[in-house]
């Protein structure tokens, strides 16, 4: 084995034991990334080998950044961070939650099966998942608790219609994504569009199923009233505006009209006019929410600092190569080799987050999909179709990373809002039905396709 390929594996091994320090990523990212140029350059310089690497390595980084900075699609990513907090500030939410108890409340489920509409137009509208996870657990957890939901069902189902804003467009992660593949951020958006919708229907079934048959599951509750006119009058008057608003930004990327960061700018100022028309608009919400905002987005560009001089590094090992040789070595066939890449996706997520998954490890495993032939519609329509349906599973699959123990972050989010009485265990075995529904969805979408191509295709 080369003395560069042994480099790579150490410096796989080296960032995985200091995870465990609790040191923060992105410091241990570009650590690592730092360590193993000097060790490179002393093995060049004492034992004759050939590695390339040198503490011009470090002008290399700066350069790199410099590129990420001024990328105009950058730029997007705190619009849609601050379009998120503001819609979280707005009041929005909470109207919504209440008109739609009234009219699906009285049905078997119902709270659960408005937990994840409302999951649904929160990720379409904001894209963050604390956010979105805090809310639905304060507005309805209570709620369901009360009319006697089966605990780990009421816990599961605000978990993962939380996370939904990950992979439902406008999401910051496939703006990254789309970044470190030179994708089309549009093609990605319209291609997470049915995944997205597919995964809160295998929700909804889920639920309606249990409901049917396991009826304590999912109570009805005592005092039902009739349904009438002004209840479904108020679920309209609460939902079109941030319906509105969604088709604003997501509407006018789809039909061309406007580019990823204008449309974020769109969403940032449709955003700030829902908390103004509902009189929530004040000093200290402005002022909370852009300073929210700041520290998120540096955060993220953290993370960017330290994935970017590791893997800058490890490609300058070759590591690329390395693990392409490795993926094209296995006997599993295209297919096979593909689902054993998801896996490895799957699997990092349980001690990953999505930013350095996405920096650090899509970038080396989706140029092995390009060489491995699969026959995927919408070429010489759309730019490299392979690679928006690869992405988008990678996608599906990193959306597991927010419930899968022992760093999803969802759960502690859930756990941070939730009463005295709820223990996480409850957390854990409410999310394990949702994360096997994440899997089928992610079945679908490598048999089919089709579900991701279809909307940019015919968009084209």
């Amino acid at each position: 084995m080369a003395v560069n390929e042994i480099l790579v594996i150490l410096m796989f091994i080296t960032f995985i034991a200091l995870l465990f320090t609790g040191y923060p990523i992105a410091w241990t990212l570009g650590g690592v990334g730092i360590l193993f140029a000097f060790i490179g350059w002393l093995s060049d310089m004492y034992l004759g080998t050939v590695t390339g690497l040198d503490f011009q390595v470090v002008g290399m980084i700066v350069h790199r950044l410099y590129k990420l900075m001024s990328n105009w699609v950058m730029v997007a990513i705190p619009m849609f961070i601050y379009m998120g907090l503001m819609m979280d500030q707005s009041g929005i939410a909470e109207k919504m939650m209440l008109s739609m108890q009234n009219l699906l409340g009285r049905l078997r489920g119902g709270l659960a099966i408005t937990v994840t509409v409302i999951g649904v137009i929160l990720a379409a509208s904001t894209g963050i998942v604390g956010a979105s996870v805090t809310l639905l657990g304060i507005l309805s957890l209570p709620a369901m608790l009360k009319q006697g939901y089966n605990k780990p069902l009421a816990l599961g189902t605000i978990a993962a219609s939380g996370t939904l804003g990950i992979l439902i467009p406008p999401s910051v992660m496939l703006v990254v994504m789309a970044d470190q593949l030179a994708l089309s951020v549009g093609d990605l958006f319209m291609g997470a569009v049915f995944p997205g919708l597919i995964l809160a229907g295998l929700y909804l079934s889920y639920i309606i199923v249990l409901g049917l048959v396991w009826p304590q599951a999912a109570p009805l509750p005592k005092d039902r009233p009739d349904l009438d006119w002004k209840a479904i009058w108020n679920v309209l008057k609460t939902t079109i505006p941030p319906a509105f608003l969604i088709l604003a930004v997501l509407g006018s990327i789809f039909a061309g009209i406007t580019t990823i960061t204008e449309a974020s700018g769109v969403g940032a100022l449709g955003a700030t006019l829902l908390a103004w028309r509902n009189k929530k608009l004040t000093f200290s919400v402005l002022k909370s929410v852009t300073e929210s905002t700041m520290r998120m987005l540096g955060f993220v560009f953290g993370i960017f600092l330290g994935a970017t001089c590791f893997s800058l590094v490890l490609r300058l090992l070759g590591g690329d190569e390395f693990v392409e040789k490795i993926l094209t070595s296995l006997p599993f066939g295209p297919y096979g080799i593909l689902i054993f890449t998801l896996g490895i996706i799957f699997l990092l997520g349980f001690f990953l987050d999505w930013i350095e998954i996405s920096l650090i490890m899509l970038p080396l495993l989706a140029p092995v999909i390009t060489t491995l032939g699969l026959d995927i519609p919408g070429q010489g329509i759309i730019d490299n179709p392979e690679l928006v349906w690869f992405t988008v599973l990678v996608a599906v699959s990193l959306q597991t990373s927010f419930l899968t123990p022992p760093v999803g972050f969802s759960l502690f989010f859930l756990m941070g809002v939730s009463p005295p009485e709820v223990q996480l265990a409850d957390i854990y075995k409410g999310v394990i039905p949702f994360v096997i529904l994440q899997l089928i969805a992610l079945v679908f979408i490598i048999i089919w396709p089709e579900l991701v191509i279809w909307l940019p295709t015919v968009a084209y």
